[in-house]
């Protein structure tokens, strides 16, 4: 390996300070969500072990799983070729990684012109978000 590629430095610059992360079930390889990282949410996932965001609807940084308890324990996290992106693999707590209660954020599917829900409902939103 080359010295250039064994540095992990994401350039949050590039992104105007947020970096787009898909977060992966680092067991089956289920994608799960996309979100978005600040230099403080990756800061917070390193030193905390679980997966921080930074929350652009709210503007704050946001611990996944804080309200509901589906919390993603970081496994090992990836960075892409042009150090812009991140790839977070991760166990998550609860089974569902979605705020509508589904085990992934890509739950719609289109396929021969049908859409179709393609991932199961694990919990129930008014419950856990009251």
């Amino acid at each position: 390996m080359a010295e250039a590629d064994k540095v992990f430095i994401p350039d949050f610059a590039k992104g105007g300070g947020l970096l787009p992360v898909i977060a992966q079930d680092a067991a089956s390889g289920e994608v799960l969500m996309l979100a978005y990282m600040n230099r403080e949410a990756f800061e917070a996932t390193l030193v905390s072990g679980e997966v921080h965001y930074w929350s652009r609807s709210r503007n704050c940084l946001w611990h996944k799983g804080g309200t509901s308890g589906h919390v993603q324990k970081l496994k090992s996290i990836r960075l892409d070729c042009d150090s812009d992106a991140l790839l977070a693999l991760v166990e998550q707590a609860g089974g569902a990684a979605c705020h509508t209660g589904r085990r992934s954020c890509f739950y719609r599917e289109l396929k021969d012109e049908i859409v179709s829900e393609c991932s199961p409902v694990v919990f129930d939103p008014k419950e856990v978000y009251k």
